[in-house]
């Protein structure tokens, strides 16, 4: 019977949430010696990825951010290189790879990503929960203190706790912050009196009160009801994807342990490995019986592989009762194999990735735009000269400053604007009014094609086509 897939742990019959209470993983002592302890390798990947988070804003490549995602101002930095709008093919071809290879990575090893990776899943295991632990204890105790009445102890450790919080919300905003606007502007904020940036104070403050409520309230839910990755998951997932398991061939009938009875007495009965601790299920975040198969809300985060191991290592029967497994391994004993499936999606990958990088490899350093002046058509001089209008706006993404001159390349005519020779500032925007002249015998139409190339250092680095305005007066006489 899968009844168990007609409701999710966090929610009773009645709609109302259920509070997680998961018990500490077991670590040190309390872990199994013949296992590896997948909480402490996960333990040390936070540290790594929250350093990451710390520290990414202010480390600097060639003078240039690790990651800056400057929305406002369209300047992006990716590992020290600067991205402009101009380069959105790229950064649409880099989200569909890493879509692709997401796809890939699910497809082999299951939703492992949320578990070890996914910033909530780190932020909340991994900084939030042990401050919880340390300020509150262990389940039992948690439970015992919010069932008690309202205390001085219990608002003493419910105040801590809950600023405590408060406060790492706060810094988690101002680091977020400072992936945007870059480490530096970051730090003239933060030093600066808020009243001179009340309105970014005040959205900083809005930040905090989500990141709080999510890490103080929301919790699991963002998992179960926001994320879309566990419902994705199902349709990539196969008999051949590595889950996390439980091998019920080995460890059903589950059934608690007899005393005095032998293992050779119990499975002679029929009775398996599983001794029904259900320590499985108390040290899952998510508060699911990983016995009832793979689910939703598992996100791989495979404290209940520590738990069962600990256990099996007491009783003294073999580790993996609950371990990284497929369903044909468990079922039919079979190895890992490359599936057409993975097949198909690496080649694609593969497909992909050298696109991208070939992209990153022939990315123009120097970009041009050209838009006509709103509201301006063509002005006719007294001369008989036509003229046109346009805004260039000029994208320097090298680290050294540039001296450019636009040039039209067809049809034969003029060009002027600010100033003869371009400046253009190293990683900014330069923009200027530029007017195109032409006379009567080189316009075609209403609309004549153009063609304005810029040139630095001798040669043209870019260039844009657009359409010549004319009045038709100009057009009859041509004729």
């Amino acid at each position: 019977m899968d009844s168990f897939r007609d409701t999710i742990p966090t929610v009773d019959t009645q709609g109302r949430r259920v509070w997680m209470y998961p018990r500490k993983p077991p670590t040190g002592k309390r872990a199994a010696k013949n296992a590896p302890n997948f909480f402490a390798w996960r333990t040390y990947l936070s540290w790594f990825l929250l350093a990451v988070l710390v520290f990414g804003p202010f480390i600097k490549i060639g003078g240039r951010p690790l990651l800056m995602m400057n929305i406002l101002e369209r300047k992006f930095s990716i590992f020290g290189i600067m991205f402009w709008p101009q380069d959105f093919p790229i950064f649409a071809l880099a989200m569909i790879t890493g879509f692709v290879m997401l796809v890939l990575f699910t497809a082999v090893y299951g939703r492992i990503f949320c578990g070890w990776v996914c910033p909530q899943t780190v932020l909340m295991e991994m900084v939030f929960r042990k401050i919880e632990y340390a300020i509150e204890g262990d389940a039992g105790e948690q439970k015992a203190l919010n069932a008690r009445p309202w205390d001085q102890e219990k608002i003493t450790k419910k105040a801590i706790k809950h600023s405590i919080f408060f406060l790492i919300s706060f810094i988690i905003s101002n680091l977020l912050l400072g992936y945007i606007i870059g480490g530096d502007a970051l730090i003239d904020l933060i030093t600066s009196s808020p009243t001179q940036h009340a309105g970014g104070f005040f959205a900083l403050l809005l930040f905090t009160l989500l990141f709080y409520g999510i890490f103080a309230r929301f919790r699991e839910q963002a998992c179960t009801f926001i994320c879309p990755y566990g419902r994705f998951q199902s349709v990539l997932l196969d008999e051949n994807s590595l889950v996390v398991a439980y091998d019920n061939k080995r460890g059903e009938e589950r059934a608690r342990l007899v005393k005095g009875q032998t293992w050779e007495e119990r499975l002679g009965i029929g009775k398996g490995d599983c001794v029904d601790c259900n320590l499985c299920v108390t040290v899952c975040p998510t508060g699911i019986d990983i016995r009832n198969g793979t689910q939703m809300e598992c996100v791989n985060c495979c404290n209940c592989i520590d738990a069962c191991n600990s256990v099996m290592e007491r009783i003294k029967r073999p580790a993996g009762l609950i371990r990284h497994a497929s369903i044909n391994n468990i079922e039919k004993g079979e190895k890992f194999s490359i599936t057409p499936r993975i097949k198909t999606y690496s080649i694609l990958l593969g497909i992909l990735m050298t696109a991208l990088i070939a992209l990153l490899v022939t990315r123009d350093h120097v970009n041009m735009d050209l838009l006509r002046v709103r509201g301006s058509w063509y002005q006719t001089q007294p001369d008989g000269r036509i003229t046109n209008m346009f805004e260039g706006t000029f994208f320097n993404k090298t680290g050294t400053d540039l001296e450019g001159t636009l040039v039209l390349l067809y049809p034969e005519g003029d060009l002027t604007y600010t100033d003869q020779t371009l400046q253009l500032a190293a990683e900014e925007a330069t923009r200027t009014i530029v007017v195109v002249s032409l006379k009567p015998e080189s316009i075609t139409g209403r609309e004549t094609s153009m063609d304005i190339g810029l040139e630095v250092k001798g040669r043209i680095v870019d260039h844009v086509k657009t359409t010549f305005m004319a009045p038709e007066t100009a057009v009859q006489r041509r004729r």
